[in-house]
């Protein structure tokens, strides 16, 4: 049995890192894209939140759909929207000339709707990294599962190890550059075809060799589940859950302050250290190694040795000190040491508050849970990019470091409060959501 779940953890973290690598050889690569098509760093903002804006109201409905269906039926159906979402970002620009034709729209304006529609068909069928960690958790006990998420970190990382070195490489490829330009594509669009061929690789991975993690009887158990829909009451009754609405609460926050970080790092470069798309990804490169080391090795080490609840304060605490350092570096070689310590509190966060939020609620509830709380992380990145588009074009780019530390104040001290202070409740040891109502 052992052996079969370590197979499919195997297959899970490779789904991923093939699922990251694709995105990641277009995500740096988005903003300079849309400036050359006239885009403001507003509207930049806007088209980044596009997709976060889809996936907070699709993840939910397919993280539920995931736990009455099954894992694989929904992984499949993601995966073939990401692969057309990509192809359409190839086509963008001959897609948008045809509308420009259709509709009197200037080129470039079409152009950026074909961007946007990309971007947006993506976030819909989007769920792929939440119905991973539902998967992950079906297949660890509570012991292993912060291991097991972390590995999906280490995917992540992985894939902004490659893929932001090699899209940045792909876009400036004289060779390639000047095929495409003779068939009237856009130098970006060799980075979005290589993703396309990622997808549909992945496509025949998932249908071909991974089997469903989810029993009949477990499939049954949450069709007779009440809490199904996705509604602001739904939301709200689990914001007041005693230990998931806590969980809730603490990675909706400390998300939005470490996405005003990440969706706005490509403009923060361009901006305030002149850096081209190309240096640009070899940084985001050093982010996802930094990534790749915490979350695939220094996980399971610390949550060996420290409470979950712990890790969760400290490396609130780390990141709010951490983001003001990022707020006041003048150069790449002081930025480099900023974002150590920084790229640790994101990763341990990301991957311990998802395995608590895993132990807070019952076992049927997994895939829509992780769809939630997917859902608040896609919120964030709806507000952050426009938040962080305005905060860069009215008062300067340290401005991003110094909102996100005012943010992460908050969550160290509300961390300290219900995690650490607060007997009750803390972090359960026990099945989960034995006696949660």
């Amino acid at each position: 049995v052992m052996t079969r779940k370590n197979n499919h953890l195997g297959l899970i973290f490779g789904f991923v890192f093939l699922d990251l690598l694709g995105y990641s050889l277009f995500l740096p690569l988005l903003p300079y894209y849309a400036e050359t098509l006239g885009a403001t760093p507003v509207l930049t903002g806007i088209l980044v939140a596009s997709n976060a804006l889809a996936q907070f109201f699709a993840s939910p409905i397919v993280g539920r759909l995931s736990d009455r269906l099954g894992r694989r039926p929904l992984l499949i159906f993601s995966i073939v929207g990401t692969l057309v979402s990509f192809l359409i970002l190839g086509l963008a620009a001959p897609l948008g000339s045809l509308l420009a034709g259709a509709t009197g729209l200037t080129l470039g304006t079409a152009t950026l709707a074909m961007l946007f529609a990309s971007r947006v068909l993506d976030g819909l069928a989007g769920g792929n990294i939440s119905l991973a960690r539902a998967y992950i958790t079906d297949v660890t006990d509570e012991q292993n599962r912060a291991k097991g998420l972390g590995m999906i970190g280490a995917a992540f990382g992985l894939g902004f190890i490659i893929g932001p070195a090699i899209g940045g490489t792909l876009s400036n490829w004289g060779a390639a550059e000047a095929l495409f330009a003779s068939v009237g594509l856009s130098r970006y669009a060799v980075p979005a075809f290589v993703a396309v061929v990622l997808a549909a690789l992945n496509l025949i991975g998932v249908v071909l060799l991974l089997p469903e993690s989810l029993t009949d009887a477990q499939r049954a158990a949450a069709a007779q589940n009440p809490r199904r829909a996705f509604t602001a009451r739904a939301l709200v009754e689990a914001l007041r859950r005693p230990r998931f609405g806590p969980l809730l609460n603490i990675r909706f926050f400390y998300n939005l302050a470490f996405t005003l970080f990440t969706a706005n790092f490509s403009l923060y470069t361009l901006y305030r250290l002149q850096l081209t798309d190309q240096s640009t990804s070899y940084v985001l490169t050093y982010v996802g190694m930094l990534s790749v080391l915490v979350q695939g090795f220094a996980i399971g080490w610390l949550t060996r040795r420290f409470e979950e609840r712990r890790l969760i304060f400290a490396a609130s605490a780390l990141m709010g000190v951490a983001l003001l350092a990022w707020a006041i570096v003048p150069n790449v070689p002081l930025l480099l040491v900023v974002l150590a310590p920084l790229s640790l509190a994101g990763s341990v966060l990301n991957t311990i508050t998802n395995s608590a939020v895993t132990k807070s609620i019952y076992p049927e509830e997994i895939g829509g849970a992780m769809g939630l709380s997917a859902a608040l992380d896609s919120l964030t990145r709806v507000i952050a990019p426009l938040a962080g588009g305005l905060l860069l074009g009215r008062l300067g780019a340290w401005s991003l470091g110094v909102a996100g530390a005012l943010m992460m104040v908050w969550v160290t001290a509300y961390a300290w409060q219900k995690l650490i202070v607060s007997p009750d409740p803390p972090l359960p040891g026990r099945v989960a959501g034995e006696a949660e109502s």
